[in-house]
């Protein structure tokens, strides 16, 4: 089982896609550490995200007790307090790193709106890597206004030899917007798929997985159907500021308050078995990682058949085919 655990809603980005920041949670209602201690053992990948997570000035104590639960811990972050962030993976370097870059320097900060962000990126990336974290990477929101950066952003990250995430921008109550869309859907739809080739061709068997992860990724821009089957609420859970246990951040969907039961009694719950269901009909379409890599995992032969297909048509310089 998976998670992701939504620590604060506070964020000191002003990004594009996502209006979070104008809903701030109070410092004083956002769960203490030890309500994690209600999490079960032996989770796999546990995301702590928000919001900026950074925000938190317990966020070492939330680490502390979060890392023998999980099989990989991994923090989601802006990258803009290298210094608190640094002192985490210091502590921790078994941690995994994800800092968000929405293009090179100029769109960067722009899009994230965050004044030398771009900068304060990479001065967390490599002070990290000196704190001795591994597992440290990069994630992109790809969108109009970074699709041009994408190949050279991958490129950059590629060469120093970190991972590269990517999602697109989608609509819920968690980024409490409404009006995210792709205006042109074509340039944005070609840097995917030039990216996906890109992957392809890598000698990083992880990059070509992720090569399938993009699939989905055009899919949804073009207003395609999901491929896959989602399993939020089976797979994967997320835990708000307040307590909350969702499915998937994609639907104001409470499986129970975790202030108020044990986890084993929310999660086996009848709220809980509700939601499922509602998860198993829901026609949203979402394609983000969180729960598109578990999907991913109940259909390996099927994945695992496209890429091998895919990589063969890169090879003899054919485009990616996107077909089953």
């Amino acid at each position: 089982m998976d998670a992701a655990i939504i620590v604060t809603y506070r964020c000191n980005a002003r990004c594009r896609m996502c209006k979070t920041w104008q809903f701030p949670t109070r410092v004083a209602e956002e769960f203490t550490p030890d309500l994690l201690r209600k999490l079960p053992d032996g989770m796999g990948r546990v995301n702590l995200t928000g919001g900026e997570p950074l925000l938190r000035k317990d966020l070492g104590e939330i680490v502390d007790i979060l890392a023998p639960k999980a099989h990989r811990l991994e923090i989601s972050t802006n990258g803009y307090f290298t210094d608190r962030l640094v002192e985490i993976g210091r502590r921790h370097p078994e941690l995994t790193v994800r800092i968000s870059l929405e293009g090179l320097e100029e769109t960067n900060n722009a899009v994230r709106g965050l004044k030398d962000g771009f900068h304060r990126a990479l001065r967390s990336f490599h002070g990290l890597r000196d704190a001795g974290v591994k597992d440290l990477g990069f994630a992109v929101t790809i969108q109009d206004d970074n699709a041009a950066d994408l190949l050279d952003l991958y490129r950059m990250v590629d060469d120093l030899d970190a991972e590269f995430a990517q999602a697109v921008p989608h609509n819920s109550y968690y980024f409490h917007t409404d009006d995210n869309e792709i205006r042109d859907v074509e340039k944005v739809q070609a840097a995917i798929r030039g990216l996906m080739e890109a992957f392809l061709r890598s000698r990083r068997p992880k990059q070509w997985f992720r090569a399938y992860l993009n699939r989905g990724l055009v899919d949804f821009v073009a207003g395609a159907p999901r491929r896959l089957e989602c399993t939020g609420g089976s797979d994967i859970f997320f835990l708000d500021p307040w307590g909350e246990v969702y499915p998937c951040n994609g639907r104001d969907l409470s499986m129970g308050n975790l202030h108020e039961m044990g986890f084993d009694e929310l999660w086996r719950g009848p709220k809980a078995e509700r939601v499922r269901a509602e998860v198993k009909a829901c026609e949203r379409r979402c394609w983000m990682t969180g729960t598109a890599v578990p999907a991913m995992k109940h259909n390996l032969p099927g994945v695992v058949w496209w890429v091998a297909r895919n990589k063969v048509r890169v090879a003899l310089g054919r485009p990616v085919d996107l077909g089953d």
